[in-house]
């Protein structure tokens, strides 16, 4: 016999933001993957390797100015969002 339960999650309002943020940096490193491989693409040079895209647009990427913001989530987060577009491609 299988058992199945149905769970309804109400986040409070920090919750809330957390949450938006999370899926916006993930959306951002999501699209930052896809648009890499596709330069590469074009360029006709060989796809970035996992590991180069995690450093580049991850961990070099914290680092900026511009894209500082990305430190506020958990890497975990990010990092899955690269696992997602690499799965995505295949």
């Amino acid at each position: 016999m299988q058992l199945r339960y149905a769970f309804r999650l109400y986040p409070d309002t920090g919750q809330q933001r957390a949450l938006a943020k999370a899926f916006g940096c993930a959306r951002v490193v999501f699209n930052d993957a896809v648009r890499a491989r596709e330069d590469a693409r074009k360029a006709e040079q060989p796809f970035p390797k996992a590991a180069e895209l995690s450093k580049r647009l991850i961990t070099e990427a914290k680092r900026t100015a511009e894209r500082s913001w990305l430190g506020e989530v958990s890497a975990v987060v990010l990092q899955q969002s690269l696992r997602d577009a690499e799965t995505a491609y295949r």
